[in-house]
């Protein structure tokens, strides 16, 4: 199974009624490059505002998630997100013409038959998953949720789910999903349910407004009022005499497609939730008790901990043997004395460098920057990272000794500590997308001492020599 980064083949469509806003509304799904991930586009609001799959834009999750950035809102992101998630997508444009994602059938089956209809393609990059190392916990003991991710041997997304519905219909219910395989045929087609007793407060609160028997499973496990089935025949626009027939049991009678299919549904809330980290996870997620709430919080644990990886430094051992050493970086570099400044690659991949300069009091430039408080000059910590960013452009050409790379462009650079004779600089540069017609663009940062010197975001072209 392929570790690239995957997005759709071609655009489409759908059209539906949002579930608590009882609106029509029509979403364009499109293809999207390399690390964008899902982002919705409000094409009714001026300006198309746009508003991207992440758990920092929740702000409602009260029967659904919903986002907001500025004044667009989503609400009922779930199943779409969950679908395409599901499938192995990573990038998407999804446009929308209303605040709320359609609920069709209650399930993420239509989504799913779309997405394969569209078809699916492998993008340039590989997939930036985030694999749990060590065990992560999330507790709500006012409502009972309890939430734990742990690593997996394997490295696959698993998910466990319990849920106590105190009910005699239901009872307590587990399902599991052990790896993303089994989405499509086992998760994908469970629809959304409702208590009728949550049922009755939610259409007094104004909500469910697109409710309908069609896109949900009602269970009844309690005697209705008289006024209570007027309520229901006038929103489900039915007549009170099928309201009247149903005793104790599923309101629309329909046939459960899984015995457990309401936990399925909660398992399938889990994936579209956890979407919003913004990244495809690899762990085991054991859940009892979830819902959007919890989902949403357990998310935001697990960005904050991606955040505080990812702003770790590169971890450098002087003792273990380079990637390449100075004769190698020569062999590749057209810099010399005194204006090569890498001595040393040691990590080398498709989409990431690492990289080390040893300073000197014996460098140049420190005679005259400056004399008595010799610091060195912040264009030179750049020229160093842009060096160490060449070796990663380089490696993406065959026969790279018959390449030069050339500076286009700099931006968003920072200083924020002196570099002073005696330190060692760890540079890493990583691709901010694929390099395309011999452009590079990377984003680079130097440590000096595990603490962030200089960083900025480099634009490079590899061209061949004449």
């Amino acid at each position: 199974m392929s570790d690239k980064q995957k997005t759709l083949k071609a655009p489409f469509s759908l059209s539906g009624i949002g579930l608590h806003t009882g609106q029509m509304v029509n979403i364009t799904v499109k293809p999207a490059p390399e690390n964008h991930w899902f982002v919705f586009k409000r094409m009714d609001i001026d300006g198309a505002p746009e508003v991207k799959a992440d758990v920092d834009n929740v702000f409602h999750t009260q029967r659904g998630t919903s986002l907001k950035k500025g004044n667009a809102e989503v609400h009922t992101t779930e199943h779409l997100l969950a679908s395409m998630y599901g499938l192995g997508i990573d990038n998407a444009l999804i446009e929308i013409d209303g605040p709320e994602i359609p609920i069709l059938d209650g399930s993420a089956r239509h989504f799913v038959t779309a997405i394969k209809n569209a078809g699916i393609v492998e993008q340039g990059f590989d997939k930036n998953y985030y694999t749990l190392k060590d065990n992560m916990a999330y507790e709500d003991v006012d409502k009972k949720i309890e939430m734990l991710a742990v690593p997996t041997n394997g490295g696959e997304f698993r998910i466990t789910v319990m849920v106590d519905y105190n009910s005699p219909l239901l009872g307590t219910q587990h399902a599991s999903m052990y790896h993303l395989g089994e989405f499509e045929k086992e998760i994908s087609n469970c629809r959304t349910f409702v208590f009728l007793r949550e049922l009755i407060q939610l259409v007094s609160a104004g909500l469910i407004k697109g409710g309908d028997v069609d896109n949900a499973i009602v269970m009844v496990d309690t005697e209705l009022e008289e006024a209570e089935k007027d309520k229901l025949a006038e929103t489900f626009k039915r007549d009170k005499s099928e309201i009247e027939a149903v005793g104790i049991g599923i309101l629309n009678n329909v046939n459960l497609q899984f015995e457990n299919e309401p936990a399925r549904h909660k398992l399938l809330d889990i994936i579209g939730d956890l979407a919003l980290v913004g990244r495809p996870l690899k762990g085991h997620i054991l859940a009892a008790r979830p819902g959007h709430f919890g989902n949403v919080k357990f998310g935001k644990l697990i960005k904050a901990q991606i955040k505080a990886e990812e702003n770790q430094p590169p971890k450098y051992d002087d003792t273990i043997e380079p990637v390449m050493d100075i004769d190698k970086i020569m062999s590749l570099l057209p810099h010399r004395y005194p204006f090569l400044l890498v001595d040393k690659i040691i990590e080398l991949t498709g989409e990431k460098v690492i990289g080390i300069k040893h300073v000197t009091r014996n460098e140049e430039f420190f005679e005259g920057h400056f004399p008595g408080n010799p610091v060195m000059p912040g264009v030179l910590q750049i020229e160093a990272m842009a060096q160490t960013g060449g070796i990663l452009v380089l490696n993406s050409v065959d026969d790279p000794e018959k390449y030069s790379t050339y500076f286009m462009k700099i931006d968003k650079v920072k200083f924020k500590r002196k570099v002073i004779p005696g330190d060692t600089i760890v540079m890493e540069c990583k691709l901010m997308q694929p390099i395309r017609r011999g452009i590079c663009v990377m984003r680079a940062r130097a440590y000096v001492g595990g603490l962030l010197a200089t960083e900025g975001e480099l634009m490079a072209q590899v061209v061949k020599d004449k």
